[in-house]
């Protein structure tokens, strides 16, 4: 009898072991089907359209870092905040009408107004006058602006030079039409107005197209497949019989 008991305890562990061998087996087949339609899914999206051919993130085009999550609302304080800021100089200076100069020295006016009687009514107040704090600005930071802000001057100017050399009839016109447009829009807004305008947009733009990143790129694939329908149409009427001189280049011996 001992001996039955053993050997029907013995077959029923040696069932329950293939119950979980079956049971690890289905979950890791399960567990390999997931990562496949992961990487099925992570391949379709790899080969999606996207916007001006961008290949990276949102996040990283913003360029990353700090002012990248502002702009996507990473931290909402801080963006909220940022965004305040601006809306309150906007107010005060176009709503009311504020001129700079004058906001600058009123508010230096009243700053040293109250740290001048703080410093000579804490002798009479029995309190520590205002540690103001030493303000130096450093060279370098300064420097590295400079240099970056010339490097990008001196690209502004070399493509327009290019743009000027009669090379590309594409490019030329797309500028034209750019300066055209921003002509226009000089003439209904002032510049802080315009920045203002930007700077909202900078931070409304970026967030809802990381949120619908899909439907966006879809509905500009389209878009843009009509644009150079359209274009190619108007260069074979118009573009192509515009006579045009062959460019010849100097070259210097």
């Amino acid at each position: 009898m001992a001996e039955h008991h053993e050997h029907e305890e013995v077959k029923g562990e040696s069932l329950l072991e293939k119950i979980g061998k079956i049971h690890d087996h289905d979950s890791s087949s399960s567990s390999d089907s997931d990562n496949d339609k992961t990487s099925a899914t992570d391949s379709f999206k790899s080969n999606v359209f996207r916007l001006f051919g961008r290949e990276k993130p949102i996040h990283h085009v913003l360029g990353g870092g700090k002012p990248a999550d502002v702009f996507l609302w990473r931290n909402k304080k801080i963006s909220a905040s940022t965004l305040g800021v601006a809306t309150a100089i906007w107010v005060l200076f176009e709503l009311l009408e504020y001129h700079l100069l004058t906001l600058v020295c009123h508010f230096l006016i009243l700053a040293l107004a109250g740290l001048f009687l703080w410093s000579n009514a804490s002798t009479f107040i029995n309190k520590s006058p205002p540690k103001i704090p030493q303000v130096h600005i450093p060279e370098e930071p300064v420097l590295k602006f400079a240099s970056a802000l010339r490097i990008e001057i001196n690209r502004a100017f070399a493509v327009l030079r290019d743009i000027a050399s009669g090379r590309d009839l594409k490019k030329f016109l797309s500028v034209i039409a750019g300066l055209w447009v921003f002509s226009i829009l000089g003439c209904w807004a002032n510049f802080l107005t315009l920045f203002y305008i930007a700077f909202v947009l900078l931070h409304t733009v970026p967030v809802l197209y990381e949120k619908y990143e899909d439907h966006v790129d879809s509905f500009g694939e389209k878009a843009i497949a009509e644009i150079k329908k359209q274009y190619a149409v108007f260069d074979a009427k118009v573009l192509s019989k515009i006579p045009r001189g062959p460019l010849k280049d100097k070259k210097k011996d």
